[in-house]
């Protein structure tokens, strides 16, 4: 026995059987165990993990009797047999499936298991993070479709049904499906450019088709794009109907700092101030590593009716020009109270007849800046980083 046995492991097609057989075995156990876990709740915990025991020792015992059979090991009456009637009903229809159907639920748990240990999440947001999230789903999407149509073609197979010939009327029944699907084919080569030219992922703040949807990159693939809007609606968009797109979290974003002040305002004393905030900002260390290159003060930009706007720029990472622009708002209407500057309030000039009339909208307080005592280095909350609700439409 010990002869036969050393003869027959020398075989390498004994071995590669044997590794087949190790797959198959561990396939029909997990789907065993899925079996099991859809009577969680059903039947009592002990009961179902004797279950599982159970389970495991009908494949360990299967397993074993098939390799008796493989390796031809006859002096094993029991287990040889019992091997022999294994390798006999994995040739028939019934067995084939439970292969077929065991290997399918594997290779779909396989599949987002890698895609998890290959490709770790990673909360930093920056282009390749993007790019890798993108890509993960669509290979995820793409590799399970993929492991569906093989199982149905090798169910249909083990079926007695002829694929070939069955493939055959498929293809001309998508020819003739495929003249009425022109909008399905536009959507996936859409898709497939945008992620070929990386012109967004998800992660991405983007507005689509100037301005008519907005939103986060929620889900992408070569069909739809998924969008999260601010108030959590989600929005379902073909990629086929997306003209154009407006990315604002895309290498670099800027804040557009802009502060009014009445024309009776010292505009020097305004534009020092505008400066002294902006370089306080930059360098303040809470803020300083958002921030791409020094502040740039534009100056006086605009002669409005009711009052004349400054604007200063700053260059900074992307999605992250919501938080600093929000407290740019805080520390210049703190640094204007304290300065005297008056920010305006609407006035309107009416003409009756010959002399005007001026109507001014003043205030109680007298027209007197805020308080002068607050400290605008230390925010007692810290701004939110999602994006303005203006940007939703």
């Amino acid at each position: 026995m010990l002869e036969i046995l050393l003869v027959q492991l020398s075989k390498p097609s004994v071995w590669l059987w044997l590794a087949i057989a190790l797959v198959i075995s561990y396939a029909v156990h997990r789907f065993g165990r899925l079996l099991l876990r859809a009577l969680r709740g059903q039947i009592d915990p002990r009961m179902l993990k004797a279950l599982r025991w159970l389970w495991l020792l009908v494949v360990v015992v299967g397993y074993v009797a098939y390799a008796t059979y493989k390796i031809y090991l006859p002096n094993i009456p029991v287990l040889f047999a019992l091997g022999q009637n294994i390798a006999e009903g994995f040739r028939n229809t019934a067995g084939q499936a439970v292969v077929i159907v065991a290997l399918a639920l594997i290779a779909w748990r396989m599949v987002g298991t890698f895609s998890e240990r290959i490709v770790p999440g990673n909360d930093e947001f920056n282009r390749r993070n993007v790019r890798v999230q993108t890509l993960k789903g669509v290979v995820e999407s793409t590799l399970k479709v993929i492991i569906i149509i093989i199982s149905l073609i090798a169910g249909l197979q083990a079926l007695g049904v002829n694929a070939t010939s069955l493939l055959a009327g498929v293809s001309v029944l998508g020819l003739a499906v495929g003249f009425g699907a022109q909008s399905l084919i536009k959507d996936v080569f859409t898709g497939f450019f945008i992620l070929l030219e990386d012109q967004y992922g998800v992660g991405d703040v983007i507005t689509v088709n100037s301005g008519l949807l907005s939103g986060n990159v929620e889900r992408l693939n070569l069909r739809v794009t998924a969008l999260r809007a601010l108030d959590g609606t989600v929005h379902i968009v073909p990629n086929g109907q997306i003209n154009t797109v407006s990315v604002s979290s895309k290498d670099w974003s800027r804040v557009v700092a802009t502060v009014d002040v009445t024309y009776q305002a010292n505009i020097n004393e305004a534009l020092r101030v505008l400066k002294a905030v902006s370089d306080e900002i930059y360098t303040d260390g809470e803020w300083r590593r958002y921030f791409l290159e020094e502040p740039e003060i534009q100056g006086v930009t605009q002669l409005a009716p009711d009052g004349v706007t400054l604007r200063a720029l700053f260059k900074v990472l992307p999605k992250s020009q919501y938080a600093i622009g929000r407290e740019f708002n805080r520390r210049i209407k703190i640094a204007m109270d304290q300065a005297g500057i008056e920010i305006p309030f609407p006035q309107r000039s009416l003409n009756f007849g010959g002399a005007p009339i001026e109507i001014r909208l003043t205030r109680d307080d007298g027209g007197e800046s805020g308080p002068t005592d607050q400290d605008r280095t230390r925010s007692p909350i810290k701004p939110s980083e999602t994006r303005d609700p203006e940007d939703e439409d």
